[in-house]
């Protein structure tokens, strides 16, 4: 085989996964930064890229099972590159169509060559002894383990499978794992201050671009574009914003009206705010804030492209009082909590394997804190919302339920009308799976203050 190509599909996605599992980076911006940065001599080879980082990472734990039924030593202490490069090999073999089985042992060995040189002959011959034995790899049953089943073929954490066969039973975490694992439609909402959803669908069809409306967000579509989304003229000229369907009904949960005011204690890099100030008609003011200064900017940024003026920004920690200024002062508040992302694992599969047990139980007591302060900065008769982007009771209906205990002046009130019955739980919050909605999983809770 020839000298491997500097732009390679194989050697990039390798790269980029090694930053994941070293830096604890995402692979969404890892990828974004490549794919503007790098001009590809074939389109296929974006596509490529792109499905070997989010493929690898979201069938990790069935890739690492095979590995470690073929590899004699002890894979955990294997140098993470060539595991790396293993489990890239292995994916393209064992979930690919269209690649030779010998293009993707070749390369694998060649990356190896260069990365680790030693491993290459391992990388060799673990590949070839996985394309003897693919069939004879054996699974744990799913009669006599269900947990280590569902952890293993569909390749999430022991625990996450344990958890959710206990709340939703095998069949739901069957479902919800193999969503998981599917890739996810490209969600933008229209920006509804220059367009309609209606003109922006039309526009992007005329210009090529396949596009749909969303079943349950009256500001969303499904549009498959090529290249960068943000190298598009509509994005850059504000007509729309990439964002989840799930994720774009927490601001149908608010309501917010024009012309009042509203704060939006988490802000983060501003998607939903802006969503918020959208719906407004940009009318009335926002006070967004968060604790990292960067991603303020970064809503500075999007509020600026969109064409938004009524966001203020204020750095601080949603934990603290901001202050006797704001005690009672908002029509609204949306408490948009810092949570386990479990909800979110189709577009960031890394996050499975990044938590632990031991993560999940100190997410509550953080969301408690902040949403007990937040409650304060509510005007009597006002609404409240605290939502997340994940399905588990503890992060959601648990701490809602904790909040209200302590918190006599506030009830639970229904979803708006603007949210979907089907998207109502039975105890009258909003909760969104993946393998039953198409989805994000997101929560949402609405509380009003008497």
């Amino acid at each position: 085989m020839a000298g491997l190509r500097k732009d390679s599909p194989r050697r990039i996605a390798v790269q980029i996964l090694n930053r994941v599992d070293e830096k604890g980076a995402f692979a969404e911006p890892l990828l974004d930064d490549v794919l503007s940065r790098k001009s590809f001599a074939h389109s296929h080879d974006r596509k490529l890229l792109t499905q070997l980082v989010y493929g690898t990472l979201r069938m990790r734990g069935r890739l690492d099972w095979m590995i470690g039924r073929i590899y004699r030593g002890d894979a955990k202490r294997m140098d993470t590159a060539l595991l790396n490069i293993l489990r890239i090999g292995l994916y393209q073999i064992l979930f690919t169509d269209r690649i030779p089985d010998f293009a993707a042992v070749d390369e694998a060995v060649e990356i190896a060559k260069e990365m680790h040189p030693r491993g290459a002959g391992l990388v060799n011959a673990v590949l070839r002894t996985a394309l003897r034995q693919e069939t004879d790899i054996a699974y744990p049953d799913l009669e006599k383990e269900p947990a280590h089943h569902v952890s293993i073929v569909h390749s999430h954490p022991r625990w996450l499978a344990d958890m959710w066969i206990s709340m939703l039973g095998i069949d739901e975490t069957i479902g919800l794992c193999r969503a998981n694992n599917e890739t996810p439609p490209l969600t933008i909402r229209g920006n509804r201050l220059k367009t309609t959803r209606d003109k922006l669908g039309r526009k992007l069809i005329e210009e090529g671009y396949e596009v749909q409306s969303t079943a349950f967000s009256s500001d969303g579509l499904t549009a498959q574009l090529p290249g960068p989304v943000r190298g598009l003229r509509h994005f850059r000229q504000g007509y729309f914003q990439i964002q989840d369907e799930a994720s774009q009904l927490v601001a149908y949960l608010l309501d917010p009206m024009p012309g009042e005011r509203i704060m939006d204690v988490c802000s983060g890099s501003g998607i939903k705010t802006t969503h918020l100030a959208e719906r407004m008609g940009n009318q009335g003011s926002i006070l967004a804030v968060d604790v990292h200064h960067g991603k303020l900017a970064a809503l500075k940024g999007l509020a600026g492209r969109l064409g938004i003026t009524i966001i203020k920004t204020l750095e601080g920690d949603a934990r603290l009082d901001q202050g006797d200024d704001f005690r009672g002062a908002f029509d609204r508040v949306l408490v948009d909590a810092p949570c386990s992302g479990l909800g979110t694992l189709r577009r960031n599969p890394e996050i499975k394997w990044r938590l632990t047990p031991k993560d999940m139980r100190t997410f509550p007591f953080l969301q408690k804190e902040i949403l007990g302060r937040s409650a304060c900065y509510l005007k009597r008769g006002g609404i409240l919302v605290y939502s997340t982007c994940t399905i588990v009771e503890e992060e959601n209906e648990k701490v809602v339920h904790s909040f209200l205990a302590e918190n006599r002046d506030f009830m639970p009130v229904r979803p708006p009308a603007s949210i979907d019955e089907r998207l109502i739980s039975d105890r009258g919050f909003f909760q969104t799976f993946p393998h039953r909605h198409g989805t994000d999983g997101f929560f949402g809770a609405v509380l009003m203050k008497s």
